[in-house]
């Protein structure tokens, strides 16, 4: 009896992945496939993968703040309303006027050269009045301090590298649990629907049989009809049951990311409780597993640099500019002069110190806030810590009462089962009635669906606990 029950209670799982393997030559998973393929194509999965990647992006950014920033410029203007420009030499003339004139002395050679230097103020003067101003140069900037600014914002950056690639690991193990989830779910539907088809077979034999003894004249009609109704719950039933298993397997399917499929299949079989170890339950070892606690630190370190940046602008900033600037000025659009490093390109070097002095308490206030925000980050971190050793008692309970019923429900199927096989014995022999016997066989089948539901109760406590250690 004992034989007969353990095939019956612990294989029935594999029966009814057999059959649905033997009936069934479209797309079958497994767990595992099932789980790599979810991995593949979760939008969370890619949405978190396109954070690391910006968070990457931004610890070069980062660097990029501390290299010289080199800028090209070229500007082009036209200046409407004035007239040509041309070289002056009215004093030169002047005084060669003089020079001809017997009125007047020769003029000195320090009189000729005063009037070429004004001429040539003048030419100066009038060149700011070109048409056509056009300007080409090269800029480098360099920062030599801005209070602790650009490397604070490197670590920064980072630190929310490192914060991307917790987030992108928790992300898949979220969709891990849920594959799990979805397919112990599967499971146990494909179990009761087995179940449920091997109680219609031996209702349909007692039809049968039933059908004989009142056509022989050793039944009754009453007993058919008992029969009969037995076996059109089930088959009614069961329709409504496919449907849910063939919502739940698709169910998995858009965990995976794939389309909806009617005829898709999942292979695959509970955890044993018997074989299946217990995680590590130490808090050291939970601290160090827990994505959300690591991702809470790396919060923390982030919102204390975030204070060193603040506080940065109360300290001075260093700026260190330099450039070269080709010029030209002309009357029409065409004429260039060519670079001339001494007459028409600019060569310039530049400190330049900054500091802020008075901003409304602007820089005061927003230390202040940063300040709460890392208070913050930190009182979440501390009830998480609280909080995880709840969670993981919570989650023992819950395995502990799983793993009763568990045993208790294999000990009704052990009792549905010895009365199914002595009600059927003390049937076939005329000293039992037949309700007895439809009664019995129901019973069986719901001991048994009750036990598979025990085993996915247990595989859903145990995989809240592994979340809950971080060992998933």
């Amino acid at each position: 009896m004992s034989k007969q029950l353990a095939i019956s209670a612990t294989m029935a799982v594999t029966i009814a992945l057999s059959m649905a393997a033997q009936t069934f030559a479209g797309q079958v998973y497994t767990r595992e496939e099932a789980i790599k393929v979810a991995l593949e194509n979760s939008s969370d999965v890619k949405s978190a993968e396109e954070s690391l990647k910006k968070t990457q992006s931004a610890v070069s950014e980062g660097y990029g703040n501390a290299y010289p920033s080199i800028d090209l410029s070229a500007k082009v203007t036209r200046i409407f309303g004035l007239d040509d420009v041309k070289a002056s030499s009215d004093m030169s003339d002047a005084m060669k006027g003089m020079a001809q004139n017997p009125d007047y002395g020769a003029p000195s050679a320090y009189d000729m050269a005063a009037a070429g230097g004004i001429d040539g103020l003048v030419s100066a003067m009038k060149a700011q009045g070109y048409r056509w101003q056009s300007s080409l140069g090269i800029t480098a900037t360099q920062i030599l301090y801005a209070g602790g600014k650009v490397g604070t914002g490197i670590e920064i950056a980072k630190t929310a590298k490192l914060a991307s690639e917790i987030t992108l690991e928790k992300t898949k193990n979220d969709v891990r649990a849920q594959v799990d989830e979805a397919f112990n779910t599967v499971i146990f539907l494909d179990s009761s629907v087995a179940v449920t088809e091997e109680t219609m077979e031996l209702l349909q034999n007692a039809v049968d049989l039933a059908t004989q003894a009142y056509q022989s004249g050793l039944g009754t009609e009453l007993d058919v009809v008992r029969a009969q109704l037995e076996l059109d719950g089930l088959k009614s039933g069961i329709e409504g049951l496919k449907k849910t298993q063939i919502v739940a397997r698709n169910g998995i399917l858009n965990i995976m990311g794939l389309p909806y499929d009617p005829e898709v299949k999942f292979t695959g079989e509970f955890r044993d409780p018997e074989k299946t170890p217990m995680p590590d339950l130490s808090m050291e070892g939970v601290k160090k597993r827990r994505k959300e606690l690591a991702q809470l630190a790396a919060k923390e370190e982030i919102d204390t640099k975030l204070v060193d940046i603040e506080e940065g602008s109360f300290k001075p900033t260093v700026v260190l500019v330099g450039g070269v600037e080709y010029s030209n000025k002309q009357n029409e659009f065409y004429k260039w002069d060519a670079p001339n490093w001494d007459k028409n390109i600019n060569k310039y070097i530049a400190l330049a110190v900054t500091m802020n002095l008075f901003n409304g308490k602007q820089t005061t206030e927003k230390v202040a806030q940063a300040k709460s925000d890392l208070r913050s980050t930190q009182i979440l971190k501390d009830q998480a810590e609280r909080g995880f050793r709840l969670q993981i008692e919570s989650c023992l309970s819950t395995l502990g009462n799983a793993r009763q019923q568990i045993d208790m429900k294999k000990r009704s199927v052990e009792l549905a089962q010895k009365n199914y096989d002595l009600t059927d014995a003390a049937f076939k022999v005329g000293r039992e009635t037949q309700i007895n016997l439809l009664t019995a066989l129901v019973s069986l089948r719901k001991a048994k669906l009750e036990y598979f539901e025990a085993l996915k109760n247990w595989n859903s406590a145990y995989e809240a606990l592994l979340q809950a250690t971080g060992e998933y």
